[in-house]
């Protein structure tokens, strides 16, 4: 599934295409580095070890930008170009109009309709998801819609990741879509609008235990994790799900951690050689019990998190491998306002693990059934009411 409408471009994957993902994952944030608000990216491209480790030097991709556009040419597409043979998996270069997305994306916003898209399994495309008080809920859109049509384009056939660039724009802009259901066609036109993201639920399980689902580290979603487990009733355990966690910031990831921390160590990472340490905050909950998890698709930030409380002892970690993704990346505004992000070094779990390439193995392996099965290893902690 896709969307809604907001997404970062990964390093190798056409303009065309540019807002292709969910949501990127934040490594180097301001919040640790004090330098520009920050994305990380998924769907890397196959390399070998050695291009996998490369990193480019900033002034060159600089100096690129600087003299394409001193010749009256793209300064973006010369660095993305320095960037692309470089190898730098997670290194990309956004224009600014791409990185404003990213920053509002950062505060849990995104500019569109409020539906998310996929591709059914006869091929067509239909709403996979309708967003609680966003335009396209107000004008009657439902789940399992099929979407024919924007603004007179048609959609079958074309990526879903197409189809969810076509649906953002501009806030206060219209977009008419094409619509089926049972048989009926229609057109909408709806308003698009600044939207904001849920990341994190809270569900209370049978027995009593209490299940956080974090889908990403946005703004703000760290305290309602920590929020979440200071209502939790006495005595219940807690479910912490972040299978499909692509990331966030790295300041609500240490913030998340906290909830089931006093303090001590959360993460080490290096920046150009430099070795640095991110640290829990005092008085989070050290007796609850927790289990935490996780799949392939948690990644960077969602593994920052994982890896503390595995390692720490703090959670019974249950799914399939994690990502691995421990890249550090730093952006650098270049002279025609648009922003490379380059990597510039790798965290650790506080038992020294390397994340990057590698992932993090949980206690329990599993994959079909993984939530059932925490739920069993919970009880058995006694995280029952």
């Amino acid at each position: 599934m896709s969307g809604p409408e907001f997404s970062p471009r990964p390093h190798g994957i056409g303009r065309g295409a540019a807002l292709t993902l969910l949501f990127g994952v934040v490594l180097a944030t301001a919040a640790v580095t004090n330098c520009l608000p920050h994305e990380e990216h998924t769907s890397p491209r196959p390399l070998s070890a050695r291009a996998a480790a490369a990193t480019v030097d900033r002034e060159d991709v600089a100096r690129a930008a600087a003299e394409a556009a001193a010749e009256g040419k793209s300064g973006t597409k010369a660095a993305e170009e320095v960037v692309s043979r470089s190898g730098d998996r997670w290194g990309a270069v956004y224009d600014k109009q791409e990185y404003e997305e990213f920053r509002k994306a950062l505060d849990g916003e995104y500019t569109g309709v409020g539906l998310g898209a996929r591709r059914a399994g006869d091929g067509r495309v239909e709403v996979a998801k309708v967003q609680p008080g966003s335009p396209a809920a107000r004008a009657g859109i439902r789940a399992g819609d099929r979407l024919l049509t924007i603004d007179g384009q048609k959609v079958d056939g074309r990526p879903v990741t197409e189809v969810v660039t076509l649906l953002r724009g501009s806030s206060g802009t219209g977009v008419t879509l094409g619509l089926e259901r049972d048989g009926r066609r229609w057109a909408e036109t709806v308003t698009r609008a600044v939207l904001t993201t849920e990341t994190v639920t809270v569900e209370r399980l049978p027995h009593g235990a209490v299940l956080i689902r974090v889908t990403s580290f946005t703004k703000g979603s760290g305290k309602r994790v920590r929020d979440a487990v200071r209502e939790a009733p006495a005595g219940a355990g807690v479910l912490l799900d972040l299978r499909g966690n692509e990331g966030g910031l790295v300041s609500e990831a240490v913030t998340a951690a906290s909830a089931f921390l006093d303090g001590g160590l959360v993460a080490t990472y290096d920046v150009r050689g430099e070795q640095l340490a991110l640290y829990a905050e005092r008085g989070g909950d050290t007796d609850r019990p927790v289990v935490t998890l996780v799949d392939a698709g948690t990644m960077s930030a969602a593994e920052i998190v994982t890896g503390a409380l595995k390692d720490r002892g703090r959670a019974v970690t249950v799914g399939t491998r994690t990502f691995g993704k421990g890249s550090v990346q730093m952006p650098s505004r270049l002279p025609d306002g648009s922003v490379a992000e380059l990597t510039v070094g790798h965290y650790r779990t506080p038992s020294g693990h390397s994340v990057d390439n590698k992932g993090i193995t949980p206690d329990l392996v599993t994959g079909e059934g993984a939530e059932k099965r925490a739920q069993t290893v919970l009880s058995g902690l006694g995280g029952t009411s």
